[in-house]
């Protein structure tokens, strides 16, 4: 099947969502409650055991998915807002909407301060907003957030510069048209396929970036369960029980698999391209 990648990351992905909103109103253990014996095999009462302090699993991995959501969500819009607009201005500017060397030097000078952006990685803006305002989940989200935001500013001044090249945008110009009703009348639409895809590769990255966070106690603090900081604890225990490394690590791989296989299905099936080669 052609769109097979796209349907099995659509229900990886809805499977992870819906345990993270399942998680709002049922869990089937108060998540920081020890409920039994540590380190309990899978039984029926607990169906993938508890951890090293007797607390259910799949009730933290529930709750735990509820955390990755939300960082993945607010740190993927952070990033957009602060991202898409200044590629929008630098296509515009080195576009047909540019004053000569004027606009090129102002796209120049936003993309050279993007690639300064690019030099911090998401760990050193989390241990420097950690230092300053302590570890939350807060935190995680503005560090992701901020450091994927060069990501949607060179892919949206990319697909910015295709779409000035073509016709319609030089009616609009000559119809009088302003350069910001230009952007948000023709350009924007036409670059949101590209910046969906960007999107959930993204979404895939923050995940991996707030469970690395979570792993180094950047993130959210306990007793809120993360499947990153659940790793840690599992490694403590890894050669007596490493079900319990298992678990979490698993639920980050089908995540982060399942975002990929979206923004993969989905590249095919918006790039008309791709779709005149199938």
């Amino acid at each position: 099947m052609k769109r097979a990648p796209l349907y099995l990351g659509a229900v990886l992905v809805g499977l992870v969502v819906l345990a993270a909103l399942g998680s709002l109103v049922w869990t089937p253990y108060d998540p920081a409650a020890i409920v039994g014996p540590k380190l309990a095999a899978p039984s029926f009462a607990h169906p993938v055991g508890t951890d090293h302090l007797g607390r259910d699993v799949i009730s933290r991995l529930l709750v735990g998915a509820r955390a990755t959501v939300a960082v993945g969500v607010v740190a993927v819009a952070l990033a957009a807002g602060g991202g898409v607009p200044l590629g929008l201005i630098a296509g515009m500017s080195d576009g047909r909407y540019a004053q000569g060397r004027r606009g090129a030097w102002l796209s120049e000078a936003l993309m050279r301060a993007v690639d300064v952006l690019y030099a911090f990685p998401a760990l050193l803006l989390a241990i420097l907003l950690a230092a300053a305002v302590g570890a939350s989940t807060a935190t995680a989200m503005v560090a992701i957030g901020v450091a994927t935001i060069p990501a949607f500013a060179r892919i949206a001044r990319a697909a910015t510069l295709t779409v000035m090249t073509q016709d319609f945008v030089l009616a609009a110009r000559a119809s009088g048209t302003s350069v910001g009703a230009t952007a948000v009348r023709h350009v924007l639409p036409n670059i949101a396929p590209v910046l969906g895809v960007q999107a959930s590769v993204s979404f895939g990255i923050a995940i991996l970036a707030e469970a690395g966070l979570s792993y180094l106690g950047l993130a959210t603090p306990p007793p809120t369960p993360t499947w990153g900081r659940m790793l840690r604890e599992g490694q403590n225990v890894l050669f007596g029980a490493p079900e319990q490394a298992l678990w979490p690590g698993l639920a980050i791989a089908v995540a982060v698999l399942g975002l990929n296989l979206l923004g993969d299905g989905l590249r095919d099936l918006l790039d008309p391209r791709l779709r005149e080669v199938s």
